[in-house]
């Protein structure tokens, strides 16, 4: 009867990977791992990638892990991937994907802050700064600041049916806009900006934004 292995070694062109089981006990798992690192023969250095998997690893176990792993003076563990993710991280990514309203005018020097996406139903003025981890929408005109995605999150995007911001940041991106203005002012549009690939902040008609951002849209059904 062959023995069910709990650590499995691949090899890529980025180094190693170690997957480790997640469903044996821990101790016969690190036994193991201890086991193969001392029979490793590698020549060089190795970066190594650790997949836990569904277990869940404390400060401590993640420390005999990598240290066990760097027993070998072949080997170092460059990052470790988990499945679980801890209830601060749950509760956060609920309340990223969720919506706040605000009726009423931004006006300058006040903040409107949103732990999702913020969506504003009027305008904000100059000096009016709108701020959300997700994604802000303003029915009406922005003249203010937006900042979108402020937890670092870069596919927030920036809408507003007339968009003339004196500044945009999404993420840690920002975006003077001086140019724009003059433009906008004479033809104000519905718009959207959206963090690009290439790491800067561009402007696209409203429409695009379900090409650009199509993980955005939530709705089941409809034809």
């Amino acid at each position: 009867m062959t023995k069910q292995q709990y650590v499995t070694i691949k090899g890529t062109k980025d180094g190693l990977v170690l997957r480790l089981d997640d469903k044996c006990a821990y101790s016969d798992m690190v036994a193991e791992l201890r086991r193969k690192v001392e029979e490793d023969g590698l020549e060089g250095l190795a970066e190594v990638q650790v997949h836990t998997g569904s277990r869940y690893c404390n400060e401590e176990e993640l420390r005999e892990i990598m240290n066990t792993i760097h027993d070998s003076p072949n080997l170092r563990v460059s990052k470790i991937q988990s499945d679980v993710i801890t209830m601060e991280e749950c509760n956060r990514k609920v309340l990223e994907n969720q919506s706040e309203t605000y009726v009423g005018i931004v006006r300058s020097g006040q903040v409107v802050k949103a732990e999702g996406d913020l969506v504003v139903v009027g305008d904000v003025n100059p000096n009016g700064r709108v701020v959300a981890a997700g994604s802000i929408y303003i029915l009406g005109r922005l003249k203010g600041i937006a900042h979108a995605g402020s937890n670092g999150n870069t596919k927030a995007v920036i809408a507003a049916s007339w968009l003339e911001a004196t500044h945009l940041i999404i993420a840690d991106k920002m975006e003077t806009m001086t140019d724009e203005l003059t433009i906008l002012s004479e033809q104000p549009e519905m718009e959207c900006a959206y963090l690009h690939p290439n790491g800067f902040i561009a402007i696209n008609r409203l429409q695009e934004l379900r090409i650009l951002r199509p993980g955005l849209s939530s709705f089941k059904g409809g034809s």
